[in-house]
């Protein structure tokens, strides 16, 4: 049993489980790929420019994201570099997927923030930024496209600084404007400069040349003079990387460079290594926590259909807490209590995977088939373990779905219960709507853009939406549920969630909502979790 506990530890120093967050846009997704291409786990690269000829990158394998050119599913990569293993969890970028971020961020222990050199903090890294403080995440900074005209490098400092109250600590700095990269500076030696010639389309890594202080000063001119001074001026500043700060949020490494040109990816994927932090003890329900050396423990945070066209199948997406997962063994479900053999187990990249036999804490599994389980569950061995569930969102568009086809009830009925379990939307019902007309409900409206694309792609049940007035929701019971479905003189409805079983009281807006809570004082209506909280 000790040597047992000894493996885990040791095998979790060896993981950093991560995730990268950004505003839509700002290149989250071509620096996954480019990160996976700096540690030899694909041969090539590709940006997402939504031009034909181009193909997508690796963590965008759904039909509708290579169309788009945009993230709506977060997406594992797990590949090794230098003596580490690293899972990274590429994350939706728009806020109409909210909950899904929210769902992956509960599964790392570092995220990496993208910032668009031009646009500076923008309001959807804001969001994520707060998610991260919330759960106690520590952040890593990387100012992307600096290939390209935008910002000053010391105002977007000031910018973080003032907006997070995070002290930004670089830890390279760029030669020259953005737009006008010369090369980089790592700020831990100084007496050099790192030169990149680009690939074409940014396929392959970046060369990279070391040039001495003396040499980059008459090759660079002003832009070494500036670079050294403004290096200057950091240092006096305090600017220095702190790593206990770090981690207790209080500050951010920050890195320059290009993902798509692949420059300064290399020293980013080097930070990871040294400094973001491997798996630490898991906060459990009801308080205390479980150290990564205990018997086996896990959570499912993401729940996925149809991955792999053709076999059709359902993955659930376990982060391993603590302990040794083993490939067969059967565990203990927390929600009921069941057993629950992981026969089925794979270790993914993308839509690509393969068998797995063995994980360790910060890894991510992938249990294949697993039609008990759900987004929230939390899997154990040994002593119970139960993990905070996922809060669910307030949704704030509503529609009536129906089949195209009724032909195709049970394909459509089926098709639509998974997509409730995945968490793509949430499923409202009704006594007098039926179960052949249940309401989709979801943060924002790209939400029933996917739910469209995967009925007909996957379920081969074309479905038609017809869009109803509503945007509050508020949680109420089933007496506050009949008084609004009774009343005459407000307008509303009141649903039940299938997930859960919840009273939703949907409102057009929040003067109809008050004026229900004013008609009816004994009426129960509570304030939902909304997305940007």
């Amino acid at each position: 049993m000790n040597a047992m506990r000894e493996w885990a530890a040791a095998e979790a120093a060896r993981r950093r489980t991560f995730a990268v967050i950004s505003h839509p846009d700002a290149g989250k997704s071509t620096l996954t790929e480019a990160l996976a291409l700096h540690a030899h786990a694909i041969t090539s690269a590709g940006a997402v420019h939504g031009k034909s000829g181009r193909r997508g990158v690796a963590s965008d394998w759904m039909e509708m994201e290579k169309a788009r050119g945009i993230s709506v599913t977060s997406a594992v990569l797990q590949f090794a570099y230098r003596d580490c293993v690293l899972n990274l969890l590429d994350t939706p970028g728009h806020a109409d997927f909210s909950e899904d971020t929210y769902r992956v961020l509960a599964a790392v222990d570092c995220a990496v923030m993208l910032i668009d050199a031009a646009k500076g903090l923008e309001e959807q890294t804001r969001k994520l930024f707060d998610v991260c403080r919330h759960r106690g995440i520590p952040v890593i900074t990387f100012i992307n496209k600096w290939d390209r005209p935008g910002r000053e490098a010391l105002e977007l400092l000031d910018e973080i600084e003032r907006e997070f109250r995070l002290k930004p600590t670089p830890v390279n700095w760029p030669v020259g404007t953005s737009g006008y990269l010369r090369g980089l500076v790592d700020v831990r030696e100084p007496e050099r400069m790192l030169r990149y010639t680009r690939t074409p389309g940014g396929a392959h890594e970046a060369a990279e040349e070391v040039v001495p202080a003396e040499r980059a000063a008459f090759e660079e001119g002003a832009d070494w003079q500036q670079a050294v001074e403004e290096l200057q001026l950091l240092e006096a500043d305090g600017a220095g990387f702190d790593q206990a700060s770090f981690l207790a949020g209080g500050s951010t490494p920050v890195f320059f460079g290009a993902a798509v040109s692949n420059i300064g990816v290399r020293l980013l994927l080097d930070a990871i290594v040294d400094l973001a932090p491997p798996p630490g003890p898991r906060r459990l329900e009801g308080g205390g926590s479980r150290p990564v050396d205990a018997p086996f423990s896990g959570l499912v945070f993401k729940v996925q259909a149809n991955m792999d066209p053709a076999h059709r199948d359902r993955i659930a997406f376990l982060r391993v807490c603590s302990g040794v997962f083993e490939r067969g063994v059967t565990v203990s479900r927390a929600a009921s209590g069941k057993p629950f053999a992981t026969k089925y187990a794979h270790s993914v990249f993308g839509q690509d995977r393969s068998m797995v036999d063995t994980a360790y804490p910060g890894d991510v599994v992938g249990l294949v088939n697993a039609a008990a389980l759900r987004v929230g569950d939390t899997l154990y061995d040994g002593p119970p373990a139960l993990f905070p569930p996922m809060p669910t969102f307030a949704p704030e568009h509503f529609a009536v779905v129906r089949p195209v086809d009724i032909s195709r009830s049970k394909q459509f009925r089926r098709g639509i219960a998974q997509l409730d379990e995945e968490g793509v939307v949430q499923v409202l019902v009704s006594d007098t709507r039926g179960d052949q007309a249940p309401v989709l409900a979801a943060v924002g409206p790209m939400q029933f853009d996917v739910v469209s694309a995967r009925m007909a792609g996957e379920f081969s049940a074309p479905v038609r939406l017809e869009m109803l007035p509503y945007h509050l929701a508020r949680a109420t019971d089933a007496a506050g549920a009949d008084t609004l479905n009774r009343s005459q003189l407000v307008k509303g409805e009141a649903l039940t969630r299938i997930r859960d079983k919840a009273q939703l009281a949907l409102f057009p807006d929040r003067w109809q909502a008050n004026s229900f809570q004013r008609q009816f004082p004994d009426a129960s209506l509570g304030t939902l979790l909304a997305a940007h909280e």
